[in-house]
């Protein structure tokens, strides 16, 4: 019995040990499999494209009436006539109102016949200083008597000229009763009736605005300055203007265009703009004074610039722009690109020539030599696709 059991557990030991054996033993290398080749990324793909593209600059600027005038009397007296209505529009010399003026014709008629005596009394020292004279000549009076009424007849043409200044000003205190449009353009509302008494120093009767030609004031980023100035050097440079809202028409398909009329000579420190006004025609009444309207204005234009959209561009470290363009043999190449100006959902850059395909949708899946797979994008009914009609089979 004991010879068995020593038999089986010796058996059990020789059995671990050939286990051990067998899993210690040196491993066979197995031959490499050959590296799967690299599935091709399905992407998006437009073709750079060439052409001119203007730089511009867009604020939202306010409509400002180029003069506005507060009407208030240089007299106090009461309105006899208001002779426009609350938003009329008026050209220049237009009566407005008129006062009650019979105090100031009054005077006036006073200071011409106080002229008109004075000129009665003058007409006599001048043939008193003939007959003075001829009798000098005859020696029946001396020359002293002659300087006398000569004397006389000076004082008296003084006088006579003060008459005539006393006259022209009692013509200009009645002239204040009659209020004229200083300008042409549109009343505001009236703050006068007729029986309103008036006085220099109450509120202003009416507001005259001039409409046509109206101005628009906008401020623009004190980095712009340098190209504004350039731009507006010779010729005076265009901005065109839109009212938020606005549906083009026949009227205004493209906004209403007009001219740098007026840059600020000092840039605000607190905001780092400069004030920018422009100078529009307004026979239509488009602008109105106060309207918050999109102001846009053209410096330069990049002539035959490369244009591809912005969702091709892959922003890496340091600022530095980058995407995708694909090889003849339809592979992805990573390209670094400049970016020289943004607008809208393009971009200008330079690295890129004209007709290179680039990736804008699926660039995330890429690496340099990637194989791609182009998508066919279908565009919307009656609206043409950019990235259908560049897409194409890879080569």
């Amino acid at each position: 019995m004991a010879k068995k059991a020593w038999l089986l557990g010796a058996g059990f030991a020789l059995a671990a040990l050939a286990a051990a054996a067998w899993l210690l033993r040196p491993q066979a290398q197995a031959p490499a499999a050959a590296p799967a080749a690299a599935a091709a990324q399905t992407v998006t793909v437009v073709r750079a494209q060439a052409r001119d593209v203007p730089v511009t600059i867009e604020a939202t600027g306010t409509v400002v009436s180029l003069n506005s005038v507060e009407i208030r009397p240089q007299v106090s007296s009461t309105v006899r006539q208001v002779a426009i209505k609350e938003g009329q529009f008026v050209r220049q010399g237009d009566l407005l109102f008129a006062f009650d003026d019979r105090s100031d014709r009054a005077n006036l008629e006073k200071a011409r016949a106080q002229l008109l005596r004075d000129r009665a009394t003058m007409a006599d020292l001048e043939r008193q200083y003939r007959r003075s004279q001829e009798l000098r000549d005859q020696n029946f009076i001396a020359q002293s008597a002659v300087d006398t009424v000569l004397a006389n007849l000076e004082a008296q043409r003084a006088l006579v000229a003060s008459d005539a200044a006393a006259v022209h000003a009692s013509e200009v205190g009645l002239s204040y009763n009659q209020i004229r449009s200083p300008l042409a353009g549109r009343a505001g509302a009236i703050a006068v009736y007729p029986g309103s008494l008036v006085s220099p120093t109450g509120a202003a009767l009416v507001t005259i605005s001039q409409v046509d030609p109206i101005g628009v004031s906008f401020t623009v980023p004190e980095s712009q300055l340098a190209p504004l100035l350039q731009a507006s050097s010779g010729a005076p440079a265009s901005i065109t203007v839109r009212v938020p809202g606005q549906v083009a028409d026949a009227s205004a398909p493209a906004g209403v265009v007009g001219q740098v009329s007026f840059i600020d000579n000092t840039v605000d420190a607190q905001s780092g703009t400069i004030r920018v006004k422009g100078q529009f025609a307004n026979e239509q009444h488009q602008l109105w004074p106060g309207q918050f309207v999109t102001a846009r204005m053209t410096l330069r234009t990049l002539a035959g610039a490369t244009v591809v959209p912005q969702a091709a561009l892959i922003l890496g470290a340091n600022q530095q722009r980058s995407l995708y363009v694909i090889d003849d043999a339809g592979n992805a190449q990573l390209r670094p690109v400049q970016l020289r100006y943004a607008f809208g959902e393009f971009a200008v850059v330079d690295g890129v020539k004209a007709g290179e395909r680039v990736v804008t949708d699926g660039k995330q899946n890429l690496r340099p030599g990637t194989p791609v797979r182009e998508a066919v994008v279908t565009a919307p009914a009656g609206r043409p696709s950019g990235a259908s009609s560049a897409a194409r089979s890879p080569a």
